[in-house]
């Protein structure tokens, strides 16, 4: 059974830092793009970040770029998002989803998900 679980939530205060983590199981995702996305209440889900299977390419939303990094270990089948400058507006709930062999910002290029990790950011 293929299983991607996030970790590394939590509450922060605005200009703050939080690592998430996602680990995969029952399958390798060395091949595929993996991704972050995250819904706010009341929102539609949007994407945060993308990495290629290889890690040599990125891509992130206008909103986080700069502030976030994206990174995989496919040894480990784990994919991180580092959280730097972290404004209210950040708050949502996170997920991880492994994706095709192409990078892609949009949510129907992904096929599996985890159940998400909640990232509140006080101000």
């Amino acid at each position: 059974q293929v299983q991607l679980v996030e970790s590394g939530g939590g509450l922060v205060q605005a200009g703050g830092s939080l690592r998430l983590s996602c680990a995969a199981s029952g399958r390798t995702f060395s091949n595929n793009a993996m991704g972050w996305f995250r819904q706010a209440p009341g929102k539609e889900r949007e994407f945060v970040s993308a990495i290629s299977w290889n890690g040599g390419s990125t891509h992130y939303a206008d909103s986080v770029k700069g502030r976030f990094t994206i990174s995989r270990d496919n040894f480990k089948n784990t994919v991180h998002l580092q959280m730097n400058s972290l404004k209210p507006e950040d708050t949502a709930v996170y997920y991880c989803a492994a994706g095709r062999w192409y990078l892609s910002s949009a949510w129907s290029a992904y096929d599996y998900w985890g159940q998400g990790t909640q990232v509140t950011v006080s101000s």
